[in-house]
């Protein structure tokens, strides 16, 4: 890859890793336990924040899916990229709707049992999480 794109990459990919274990894996458990912070209050805060993560997420997938393919990647990654695009896809258009429908309901005023749909989520962030970090590795300068 051209030392232009690859550190594009690099540099949008871990920025993107930080991001998501800062908000998911930090802000989103941590806000349920701050005083005051009700289930609903809390999901309101966590739709907004990532509403507005999800949209810097497309963003981020775009300069790195142009960047990968302007600077000529080789395989690795490319298929890492195209397979970090795909999860969040799936994220946005299968998981995200079904969690924002869930929140709805209990918005509502809905008595719900814990989601499942949450568990789908977070495994899906562990494995962005693994393939960012395996695409900021691979494009490297070595």
């Amino acid at each position: 890859m051209h030392s232009t794109a690859a550190a594009t990459v690099t540099a949008v990919v871990f920025v993107w890793l930080g991001m998501v274990l800062a908000i998911s894996f930090i802000e989103a458990p941590v806000k349920f336990r701050a005083p005051g912070v009700t289930i609903p209050i809390g999901l309101g805060i966590g739709r907004l924040v990532f509403r507005a993560l999800n949209l810097v997420e497309v963003v981020f997938a775009l300069v790195v899916v142009v960047s990968a393919f302007a600077g000529h990647a080789t395989t690795g990654p490319a298929t890492l990229t195209a397979c970090v695009a795909a999860l969040l896809a799936v994220q946005l258009a299968a998981v995200r709707p079904a969690l924002d429908r869930r929140s709805d309901r209990v918005l509502a005023g809905e008595d719900l049992p814990r989601s499942h749909q949450h568990l789908v989520y977070i495994a899906l962030e562990v494995a962005k999480v693994g393939l960012l970090i395996a695409l900021g590795v691979s494009v490297l300068p070595r």
